[in-house]
């Protein structure tokens, strides 16, 4: 048998041995031998990201989390989002990539469509599923491209009553969302005494405007969807129905809202809000109502809109599925709704006013025009006490820079395994804020420098925030 010996400059030796090399280093002192680059960790390579990581992560620690697109998500999921598996290109689907190597990343992504499915007890005969969307916007308009042609009518929740950005937002003078652009557009709104959708106008308007997609879905509306009512009017008018679920979607998983599959014709998600998985998205289209629904939504995702697919993501939504399916999330998911009553009780018992009084779902509108104060000036004052929420347009607002209204969500805090108890706690943290606030702005007047000016010099914003983080330190961060 042929073996050649070679010694190196740098001290290893290497042999060759039926034309396999076998490579052996010798180190007389180690410490001369730095690993290579790419093989050092983070907190060695980086310092300066490192420690913004570590403060981000302490941030999340000590603060509320309240925006309602928010959450934690699990080891598992992050242990997916840092893997190998970002190395990987992938164009293409399971068994037609563009690329050679991705016999596992296949067997990957038909798991987590298999999951997906599965999620939502939905017959693969009858749906499908794209699972590579990078997130919701990118998926909404994908399925857009996939069912109309550019200069097509879509129409979606206003804006101001809680709608989304890629649902077609325009104003008067500017459009804000490429939908808009490429797509016209046109919103039905909400109720303004009641907050709930005005489905009589809505009807009215779709017969007017003649949608080509009718969207039901929003990123700010507190109640439950009636589908079939949004399918009777679709068909009336010839219409696609699309159901945008992301901010409920782990609540329709877990049948703690109504579901859109029945009536609709696509459904897309995010996969990071109600669900508590990666940053992604999905979008589910009805084969039995349109089979070339299949060839035409994957069409669009690939080769239209993207390339390579995010492998780490798609891996990390089959592992969040997998949870999804657990008795453990049917519990949390309900728990999520509980808390979202028992906080939204705790500040009306304190005399605050929430858009439609309550809420069905995860979140709530919180209108705090009647305390004279801006939905703007309220989130600056709560991040000073560790509070994360949003500034957010409330029906009857006409400025989303300084709007009336405060969105709040439950998920993330659910996650760190709060209850009723707790939330009633929150809302009084919520409640003192605004008393402090009020204050503020006695003092410093409306102007937004001046009033910040106010709130930092107040001795009673720092015993707030020292309070809040006391109560915050309580509980752990799932995945940390």
């Amino acid at each position: 048998m042929l073996v050649s010996k070679i010694i190196h400059k740098n001290g290893s030796t290497c042999y060759m041995k039926n034309q396999m090399r076998f490579t052996q280093k010798f180190f007389s002192n180690k410490s001369s031998y730095p690993l290579p680059i790419q093989d050092l960790t983070l907190k060695e390579k980086d310092p300066e990201i490192y420690n913004l990581i570590e403060k981000e992560k302490r941030r999340q620690w000590v603060g509320l989390e309240l925006i309602a697109s928010e959450n934690y998500a699990g080891k598992a999921v992050l242990e997916c989002l840092g893997s190998v598996l970002t190395n990987k290109y992938s164009e293409g689907y399971p068994g037609a990539r563009y690329y050679g190597g991705n016999e596992f990343i296949d067997e990957i992504e038909n798991l987590a469509k298999e999951r997906a499915l599965k999620a939502y007890n939905l017959d693969p005969k009858d749906w499908g599923v794209n699972v590579q969307p990078y997130s919701g916007s990118p998926a909404n308009f994908a399925t857009y491209t996939a069912l109309i042609k550019p200069g097509d009518r879509i129409m979606g929740l206003s804006l101001y009553c809680g709608g989304h950005l890629t649902h077609g937002f325009q104003t008067d003078t500017k459009k804000v969302s490429a939908t808009s652009v490429y797509f016209e557009s046109k919103s039905y709104r909400i109720n303004e005494k009641t907050g709930y959708i005005d489905y009589e106008e809505l009807e009215q308007l779709a017969k007017e405007f003649k949608p080509n997609i009718l969207i039901a879905g929003a990123s700010a509306y507190p109640r439950d969807w009636e589908y079939d009512k949004f399918r009777k009017i679709a068909d009336s008018v010839g219409a696609y129905l699309m159901a945008d679920m992301a901010h409920i979607s782990g609540l329709v998983a877990t049948g703690e809202q109504s579901s859109p599959f029945i009536d609709s014709d696509v459904v897309t998600t995010t996969t990071h809000k109600s669900l508590r998985g990666p940053r992604a998205g999905l979008i589910f289209y009805n084969k039995k109502r349109d089979p070339s629904l299949e060839e035409k939504v994957n069409y669009a995702v690939f080769p239209m809109l993207q390339g390579g697919p995010h492998n780490h993501q798609i891996a990390a939504i089959a592992t969040q599925f997998k949870e999804v399916a657990s008795p453990e999330f049917k519990e949390y998911s309900k728990q999520v709704r509980k808390n979202a009553k028992a906080l939204a009780k705790g500040l009306i018992d304190r005399g605050h006013k929430l858009v439609s009084g309550g809420t069905d779902n995860h979140l709530m509108l919180w209108d705090v025009r009647p305390l004279e104060l801006t939905g703007s000036k309220v989130e600056k004052a709560c991040e000073l006490v560790h509070i994360t929420v949003n500034k957010n347009t409330i029906i009857g607002d006409k400025s989303a820079v300084t709007p009336g209204g405060v969105r709040l969500g439950t998920p993330a805090l659910t996650s760190r395994g709060m209850k009723e108890e707790h939330m009633d706690a929150v809302a009084g943290f919520l409640d003192r804020t605004t008393n402090i606030c009020s204050s503020a702005q006695k003092k410093g007047g409306k102007n937004l420098k001046q009033f910040m000016n106010a709130l930092q010099e107040s001795d009673e914003i720092k015993i707030l925030a020292k309070d809040v983080e006391e109560f915050a330190t309580q509980f752990n961060i799932p995945g940390v």
